[in-house]
């Protein structure tokens, strides 16, 4: 059976406390052991030195002195014992019957047995062996005590195990709960976009800055471009059957008139109305193509240009069709020299596309402004005309595909060339927006720098 994602995580949240807990736990217990032999080491030498020095200034007998006095009532894991060379104990304080096995050697410190029968030899000490004349001084301590504590210590820290695995039960249950719900309400939102709900949304935690949020704040994104983009094609779906269906009517009609005329000229300008009714079907056409290709283009595509010479190149091309047309252009560079990453042909599309707006419908102000200027981090390419403008109750209206002021559409054009300039500042990270000029219309396509 395969385990959920959120089991899968509390059993790791789980395996992750108890395996941190019992490598604590074996690390205190080490240095314990350590800490603990390190002690007996030290008091077992001291205690030899001070014998043997006891032995050298008053003999046997002095030693024999300092042995039961160091002997506390009672205390049967402390060993001091004088033994022969054959580890026969002679005089001494410590347990009943307790010998060293073979031969006694020199040594400051040794673990080991101290008999070779039970149950001494089934009790571990820390002990000394120095010599004493012809005899041998075994001092020491049985770590009877010492395992004692060791087996308190085991209890503590199973103990301690056990209270770790149950609060890693805890802690992965509720780590399960949480990321259950959050994944819960990624996964409701999806499912519920996929049943058709487009406005469905992620709901974040309020004031949260996690993961999961930054996730639902991406999704959530993800999502309203979703929902832009279906109600985009929705409305280019019923714009375009709309503004195809009277082009395609007269196409026919005048098709159709074409194939009974029998006079020549009449049929030849019956002809050349076909060709300008299919050349506005093919404009459409064209202009849905480019706002596709403005907003999938890759990035790979862009260069690195002179803003202010891209302008000027723009101006001298449309210079003398102002001045032919009764209009002053005027151009104004507002920008210190600088290079900038641009997709150059649509960016050049996109400011001529404003520029044949401006003198077609800002023609009666006689005015017409190319500016180019950069404020708060942002350069902004702008067209200013002295024309009608755009009521603002208008202007979202204007920027939507097939967006026409005309409700009537009696006018040619499909509506399209200002969503065209909207994709493309898009593409750039940036905006593109309309404000009253008083009068006229100030149309700025916005980029950060």
């Amino acid at each position: 059976m395969r385990l959920s994602v959120t089991a899968r995580i509390a059993l790791l949240a789980i395996a992750l406390a108890l395996v941190s807990n019992l490598v604590l736990v074996a690390f205190v217990w080490q240095q314990i052991h350590d800490d603990a032999i390190d002690a007996l080491r030290r008091d077992t030498i001291e205690q030899s030195d001070a014998l043997v020095a006891v032995y050298r200034s008053g003999g046997l007998l002095a030693l024999t002195r300092a042995i039961e006095e160091a002997r506390a009532p009672g205390d049967r894991s402390l060993v001091i014992a004088v033994v022969d060379n054959e580890g026969r104990r002679l005089i001494g304080s410590g347990p009943d019957d307790i010998t060293v096995s073979g031969s006694p050697a020199p040594t400051n410190f040794r673990m080991g047995m101290m008999g070779a029968a039970p149950p001494w030899s089934e009790r571990e000490a820390g002990y000394a062996v120095r010599p004493v004349g012809p005899n041998w001084l075994v001092s020491g301590r049985l770590l009877d005590d010492w395992e004692q504590e060791q087996r308190g210590i085991e209890s503590a820290m199973l103990l301690a195990t056990l209270l770790s695995l149950a609060l890693g039960i805890g802690g992965g249950l509720v780590v399960t709960r949480y990321v259950g719900r959050r994944l819960n309400s990624v996964a409701d939102a999806i499912e519920g976009v996929s049943s058709g709900d487009l406005s469905r949304r992620v709901v974040g935690a309020p004031g949260g800055g996690d993961a999961f949020d930054r996730l639902a704040t991406r999704l959530n994104a993800m999502l309203d471009k979703v929902e832009r983009l279906m109600i985009e094609l929705r409305v280019v779906t019923d714009s375009l059957a709309h503004d195809l269906r009277s082009p395609l009517a007269r196409l026919r009609t005048k098709t159709e008139t074409a194939v009974l005329l029998t006079d020549t000229a009449q049929r030849d300008a019956a002809l050349g109305g076909l060709l300008v009714e299919t050349d506005l079907v093919m404009r459409m056409l064209t202009m849905l193509i480019e706002i596709s290709r403005a907003e999938s283009v890759s990035r790979d595509r862009f260069a690195t240009v002179d803003p202010a010479e891209l302008v000027e190149e723009i101006a001298e091309l449309y210079q003398p069709v102002a001045e032919e047309g009764g209009l002053k252009f005027t151009t104004a560079i507002e920008l210190h020299p600088l290079r900038v990453t641009l997709h150059r042909e649509l960016i050049t599309q996109a400011i001529t596309n404003l520029i044949d707006n401006a003198l077609r419908h800002g023609a009666s102000g006689g005015e017409v402004t190319l500016r180019l200027s950069s404020d708060h981090g942002e350069m902004r390419f702008q067209v200013e005309d002295r024309g009608p403008g755009i009521a603002d109750e208008d202007q979202e209206r204007a920027l939507s595909r097939f967006g026409r002021l005309d409700n009537a559409r009696s006018t040619p054009g499909a509506g399209l060339g200002l969503s065209l300039i909207a994709a493309v500042a898009r593409l750039h990270g940036g905006r593109f927006e309309l404000r009253d000029n008083a009068p006229g219309l100030v149309a700025a396509i916005i980029i950060p720098l």
